[in-house]
Formats: structure tokens, C-alpha cells, sequence
């Protein structure tokens, strides 16, 4: 790495911010419990009206850690965890990794086929479920390893049955705050983030205590105008999702700050509890600060409270980042990161200058190179367009029993992004296409293989292709390419509906187009880019 580059990144780092931080040697379970004795009696979450103090916080992970151990689950221990933003899935989290034991994000949107895989993959033997989702989980526990499920309520409780079923509120209540002691190392696993697979397969991303542990510090040390103990964050983006986990739990508990928690993103909802609880940093996704300024009842809300928000996904558009700042008199800080990384690796700096379509500096402790896509070798000047790659200490150990993939991935102590990006001459990134073959929709990763599995099911689908295609709300979206079998015909609702029943809504194709042949390469390759071009030029 050349010294001019990391001298531009250091003309745009903030006076405030050191580029070498020094990580305390701790979990974050063991620094929440530190935090519980200073700051015992600020709110650490606000859920559906009521709240917790840091201090009772602290007692709950305490008190469940203690359950968990109790009903056999030890250190290095997968236990799945499927539910919404709740108090329930905070206090899980922090328990599993009190106690040494691997926490697997499950998305709640999954269905029957991919908890299926998700649980067969990472062999977890527990389970935390919202007991709404019980049956989705129930359907395919005898094809899996689940011994214990844990079920809990958000009001009024849904009748499971089953082997081995506890409920979460009895546990809670009717444990003593004694987990055992613990030795847990930070390079131990903590989280497995699973993320997409180019061959259709999800991968589950090793996540160490460090790593969750530095990026939450990092982000944390970006946020240099923050307050201990007095800022509020609203947690609307998931919190399965690492971008979720970190900015808006791990780094808002770091903060000694309060999590206001939102179980699903309804924009007047939002709107309200804004209104309510006067929060200081807002998270999301382009798409969400969009349907909240498009809100026919906007005007009636005051949403100056919040101060900074941290936006990536996919990009921000430019008069959706102007709109929102001029209405909260916020800052919009534009930034990047990936399961594989914890996932933040670069953001725009707060208090110097935000770059509109960079996705900004590198976080601390973080270098990147751009490098030639051939062999990812050559580093490359500013301005030249390269596959991006990233080295820190928020960087995965690997993927859970994927030797060639986390290979491939992880050279020579640098991950690669599989995102083209170019630096310009300020030290400032910008991400310009994907290697992968990856849609970014609302926020979510896509990969289009996994679709395709799931088209080729079809009885009546010969060949299907899917691309990414422009969309004003979600940034681009799903479109499936399919040719039917001969003598056989294909409706465009009845294949989406066909995909929804086998796989989570968001990775569906919102759009079908039927077609006589894919167009492909002279060795049969499917072109995807043609796709889009014939989409675009169809409209």
C-alpha cells in the first residue's frame, strides 16, 4: 500500500478521530455489564412503551445467560435466533455471547426451505423463536438438529407444540442472574452473518467477538459529537442483518445509549415514535428515508431531534439526502460494509466534507486498496477503476465449513469485496459496479443464482435468468427472464407467486418478463447485462 494513498485518506479524517484506536481487551457482553454499573439508571431500551434500565438490562442478559446454560447450551454452541427488533432478540444475543456460544442470524422472513438449510448448515441445536414463526420452524425441526426451542410472545401468546419447548418470559423470570464464568476470547466465534452465495448456497459468515467488538468501537469513535449515556437511537433497520447488529445495537449499547426498538418499518408508525422519543441517530436504508419524506402527514411530525444518520445498502439519491437534512437538520453520512467485515468499512466523515455518491473514507484501523480485477495484485493510482479490497480487524475468520470459498474471498489477510470501486484524488471512495452479480433491493442482497434455483423448479420453466432492473423506490429490483417449456405457457403473477411460496419475499421478482430465448455468449453464456438493456429498451 502506497504512502500517498493512506495520506489522502488522512486529509479527510476528522481532528477527532485517531486512524489507530486501542480496542479494549473485552466482549461486549463484559462492557455492557461495566456500562450497567455507571450508567445503571439510563434507559438501554424502549420497546412498545416500556423500558429497561442499563441495570436491569444487565440482569436480564445475566438471568437468561444463566437459563441457556441451564438447559445444556455451552461455549461454541450454535443457537439460532429468528425474530424481529424486540427486547427479546437483544437480551438473546448478548446471552449467547456471554456464555461463549455462536450466535446464528436467522432472518424472520425465511421460509420453510432456506430455516431448513440455515439450520442443517450451521448445526445449531437451539433455537429462539418469536412464537408467530414457530410453525415456519415447526415444519422442518424433524430434518434438522434442534433439541431446544425457546419461544416467546409480543402480546398475546401463540400455542406451540412440541419436544423441549420453553418459553422465553418463564425462563426470564423464574432464573437467577449466575452464569458461569465463561473464558471467552475475542478471536473466538461469536456471530455467524450469513450472506448470499454465488452458487445459490447461503454462506455463513465466522464472525469473532473481535470483530463485532472493533466495528461497533469504530463506528462508536466515529460518532465523535456523541454523548455517553444520552443519545437515542432508532432501531428500525434489522437486527439479523449485520448493518442492524452493529451501527444500531452494538454500537448504540457502546454509547450507553437507548435503543428504541422497531419491529417492522411503517412509515407512520416511525414518524410517531420519532415524534415521541426524540431520537438523536437514525439508521436506514435509502428506500425507508424515502417512503418517510413521501408520507402525505409529514409536516405534522417534528423530526428535529435526530442528529446524524448512517445510510448504505445501496445508494443514497441526492434530492432524498438534500430533503431529509433540510427537514431534521441532520447529517447524512454515506457508507459501506459487508457481512464478511462486520460489516462498516468505510463512511463519509461527520464534520468534514460529505461527499454526495462516495461512500467516504475508511473507518479506523481499516486500509483498502483498489486493485486490478484480473489478477487482484496490481494497486492501482486514484481514479482508476478496480475490485475493491479491505483489511481490519472487523474482517470475518471465514466462512463456516467453506474452505475454497473463504480462499478465495481471503488472500493473504485481505478481503475481497467483489465491488469495483475507484479512490478519487481526496482519499474518497466510490463503489461503481459489482464484480458479483449481486441486487442490492431496499437494502438487501440478492444473488441472483438462488433465484434461479428456485425458477428452474417451475414445471413449465425451461431456461430463466435474473438481473437487477432500475426501480424508483427499492433502487433497482428483481426482474425474472424466463422461457417456457414448449407446449407450455407462463403468467407473469403465477411465477412470482410460485417464488414467494419458496423463498423470502424480498429476493422474488417483482417483475417476469417471458421470452422466446435468453440472449448469450457464444459459448452459451448467459448475458445478464443484455437482460437489463432489453428491459430498459422494452419500457
Amino acid at each position: 500500500m502506497s504512502t500517498n494513498q493512506e495520506q489522502l485518506w488522512y486529509k479527510s479524517y476528522p481532528e477527532q478521530v485517531d486512524f489507530n484506536l486501542e480496542y479494549p481487551k473485552k466482549t461486549l457482553p463484559q462492557l455492557i455489564d461495566e456500562l450497567a454499573e455507571q450508567y445503571s439508571d439510563v434507559d438501554a431500551y424502549v420497546f412498545a412503551g416500556k423500558k429497561a434500565s442499563y441495570r436491569e438490562f444487565s440482569e436480564q442478559v445475566g438471568r437468561f445467560a444463566t437459563a441457556l446454560t441451564d438447559i445444556g447450551i455451552t461455549k461454541g454452541d450454535r443457537v439460532a435466533v429468528m425474530a424481529p427488533n424486540c427486547p427479546q432478540y437483544v437480551i438473546s444475543y448478548y446471552a449467547i455471547l456471554k456464555i461463549g456460544a455462536v450466535v446464528v442470524q436467522t432472518n424472520p422472513m425465511y421460509t420453510q426451505r432456506e430455516v431448513e438449510h440455515q439450520l442443517k448448515d450451521s448445526g445449531a441445536e437451539s433455537m429462539i423463536v418469536y412464537d408467530a414463526l414457530y410453525p415456519t420452524v415447526a415444519a422442518v425441526r424433524g430434518k434438522t438438529n434442534l433439541k431446544n426451542v425457546i419461544l416467546f410472545s409480543l402480546g398475546q401468546e401463540v400455542p406451540a407444540q412440541g419436544d423441549n419447548i420453553e418459553r422465553f418470559e418463564q425462563l426470564l423470570a423464574g432464573t437467577k442472574n449466575q452464569p458461569p464464568e465463561v473464558d471467552v476470547d475475542l478471536e473466538d466465534v461469536a456471530v455467524f452473518q450469513y450472506t448470499g452465495g454465488t452458487t445459490g448456497v447461503s454462506k455463513g459468515a465466522m464472525l469473532t467477538h473481535m470483530n463485532v467488538m472493533s466495528d461497533a468501537y469504530m463506528v462508536k469513535t466515529w460518532t465523535h459529537d456523541a454523548t455517553m449515556g444520552a443519545e437515542k437511537s432508532l432501531v428500525v433497520l434489522p437486527l439479523f442483518h449485520s448493518y442492524g447488529m452493529s451501527t444500531s445495537m452494538n454500537t448504540t449499547l457502546l454509547m450507553a445509549g437507548t435503543l428504541i426498538l422497531v419491529p417492522r418499518f411503517e412509515p407512520e408508525e416511525v414518524l410517531k415514535l420519532i415524534e415521541a422519543y426524540r431520537p438523536t441517530i437514525f439508521n436506514g436504508v435509502p428506500t425507508m428515508y424515502t417512503a418517510l419524506l413521501q408520507h402525505p402527514k409529514l409536516k405534522d411530525f417534528d423530526l428535529s431531534s435526530i442528529r446524524i444518520c448512517i445510510t448504505g445498502g445501496s445508494a443514497m439519491p441526492v434530492e432524498v439526502q438534500q430533503k431529509f437534512q433540510n427537514i431534521t437538520g441532520a447529517k447524512i453520512l454515506e457508507g459501506f460494509g459487508l457481512s464478511e467485515s462486520s460489516p462498516v468499512t468505510h463512511c463519509n466523515p461527520l464534520g468534514k466534507t460529505v461527499k454526495v455518491g462516495s461512500i467516504g473514507v475508511p473507518m479506523p484501523d481499516t486500509y483498502c486498496k483498489i486493485v486490478d480485477i484480473d489478477t487482484g495484485e496490481k494497486e492501482l493510482e486514484p481514479g482508476q477503476e478496480g475490485e475493491l479490497i479491505i483489511k481490519g480487524p472487523q474482517v470475518m475468520k471465514g466462512y463456516w465449513n467453506m474452505d475454497e470459498e473463504t480462499a478465495s474471498t481471503l488472500r493473504n489477510g485481505w478481503l475481497f469485496t467483489g465491488d469495483i470501486a475507484k479512490m478519487d484524488d481526496e482519499g474518497y471512495f466510490f463503489i461503481v459496479d459489482r464484480k458479483k452479480e449481486m441486487i442490492i433491493a431496499g437494502g438487501y442482497n440478492i444473488y441472483p443464482r438462488e433465484v434461479e434455483e428456485v425458477l428452474y423448479e417451475h414445471p413449465n420453466v425451461a431456461e430463466a435468468a435474473v438481473a437487477g432492473v432500475p426501480d424508483e423506490y427499492r433502487g433497482e429490483t428483481v426482474c425474472a427472464f424466463v422461457v417456457p417449456k414448449a407446449g407450455t405457457e407462463l403468467d407473469e403473477k403465477e411465477v412470482i407467486k410460485f417464488c414467494r411460496e419458496r423463498m423470502a419475499a424480498y429476493k422474488a421478482p417483482r417483475k417476469v418478463v417471458v421470452m422466446a430465448e435468453l440472449p448469450k455468449t457464444t459459448v452459451g453464456k448467459i448475458l445478464r447485462r443484455k437482460l437489463t438493456e432489453l428491459y430498459s429498451e422494452a419500457k
